[in-house]
């Protein structure tokens, strides 16, 4: 029972419709009474067991193919947390009163995700309409007329499924691609003052929510290279192949500014014009620092990005937040951007990231920014590399994340 007085589980069990509720790795947890009713099992048949030991597919019938398909699409909503509407299947279904008999089924399924605190898919919802007796309609004058309906919308269900597997596929080529532009256009860094920095790119779990993360790392104009570096990261709204294309461009044209530009705000103005030429490059979020080895200054402007955290060799993490602006192209009108600054101490690790490493559904973004300090804290004094391991493991989920991540550890 809840604060409300509604209680969902007497809900969940009295719902019209068949509904499942089916772990990760496809076994039931729970079953309300409309389904197992329709299913012809008990309880202590069906729950705590492996979907297709509870319902295998037909040995009698090698053309069946409802068993692969409904197993790739629960599949596919665990791994993506993405909804999946199936085309009607047949299933056949063995009868609990005389095994090695199957009953011809039809079934039309909807499969979804409930996601758990971190964002990880904890529980897949198998909602069913059964749909036999209107697919078989046995009897009465019009069985003629029936049988050709049946076929019908069986052969359009079995089409519109082959369709959307084809999408899938193409979706998954475009995919492999949009990560190998990706690749190619990110920097591979090398030293940033007397240490190497650590880099890492994620790309989420979604089939194509990828490519529009990207960091860079540039030496800025001074009498020794190397004293003055600028650090950035940035995120394009939108995916594919799209996004990958946009995010080369604002890199580019963010490296050159930061060269020329007296700071990081003024850098992200010279973006912002530029941005605004460059479609699909609006709202896009980044933020970006110059690091000073003479003065041991960050200085850093954001166009609404999370904010860098700099971990403190106390084992204190401060936050960069205090120059934050909206996104790039979000004001109508071009205005000078914030700018801050703040000392470090020699050990000290600036870390910039995007959100998908912060970011979860139904939570607030300071419940990530505490997760990363914690994280941050609990390795503090490791080389960026094995810190950098560390942070993607304990904050993305095991599953990946549904927001590809790009993640910069600079030791200054």
């Amino acid at each position: 029972m809840t604060d409300d007085g509604i209680d969902y589980a007497a809900v969940f069990q009295g719902l019209p419709g068949m509904v499942a509720l089916m772990t990760p790795e496809l076994v039931f947890a729970d079953a309300n009474e409309e389904f197992l009713r329709m299913a012809g099992r008990t309880r202590e048949q069906v729950i705590g067991r492996y979907l297709f030991d509870v319902f295998p597919d037909n040995p009698n019938n090698p053309a069946a193919t409802g068993m692969r398909n409904l197993e790739a699409s629960l599949k596919r909503v665990a791994a993506t947390g993405e909804r999946d509407a199936m085309a009607l299947q047949r299933y056949d279904v063995q009868s609990p009163q005389r095994p090695g008999e199957w009953e011809e089924r039809y079934w039309s399924p909807v499969n979804a995700p409930v996601f758990g605190p971190d964002g990880r898919v904890v529980l897949l919802v198998h909602r069913v309409e059964e749909v036999t007796e209107l697919i078989k309609a046995r009897g009465g004058p019009d069985t003629g007329r029936t049988r050709v309906l049946e076929a019908e919308l069986y052969t359009r269900a079995r089409e519109l499924q082959e369709v959307n597997e084809r999408l899938r596929q193409a979706h998954a080529r475009e995919r492999e691609v949009a990560l190998a532009l990706q690749q190619a256009m990110l920097p591979v860094p090398g030293a940033v003052g007397r240490h190497r920095p650590a880099v890492r790119y994620r790309p989420a779990v979604g089939s194509l929510n990828v490519c529009g993360d990207w960091y860079d790392l540039v030496d800025l104009p001074g009498d020794c290279v190397g004293v003055a570096v600028g650090v950035a990261v940035g995120d394009v709204v939108g995916h594919g192949l799209r996004a990958a294309g946009v995010m080369g461009l604002l890199r580019s044209a963010l490296s050159a500014a930061s060269r020329v530009a007296d700071g990081p705000a003024q850098a992200l103005e010279v973006v912002d014009l530029y941005a605004r030429s460059v479609d699909g490059a609006e709202n896009t979020t980044v933020v970006t620092t110059h690091i000073d080895w003479d003065t041991h200054t960050i200085t850093y402007s954001s166009a609404g990005h999370p904010p860098p955290a700099l971990l403190h060799t106390d084992g204190t993490v401060e936050y960069l937040d205090q120059a934050t602006d909206p996104p790039l192209g979000a004001r109508p009108d071009l205005v000078h951007r914030p700018e801050d600054a703040t000392a470090f101490a020699a050990g000290d690790a600036l870390v910039l990231y995007t959100d998908g490493l912060i970011e979860r559904r139904r939570e607030d973004i300071d419940v990530g920014l505490d997760r990363l300090a914690d994280s941050l804290v609990r390795h503090q004094g490791i080389d960026p590399e094995p810190l950098a391991d560390a942070v993607l493991l304990e904050l993305l989920p095991p599953g990946g994340a549904t927001d590809d991540t790009a993640l910069v550890i600079v030791r200054l």
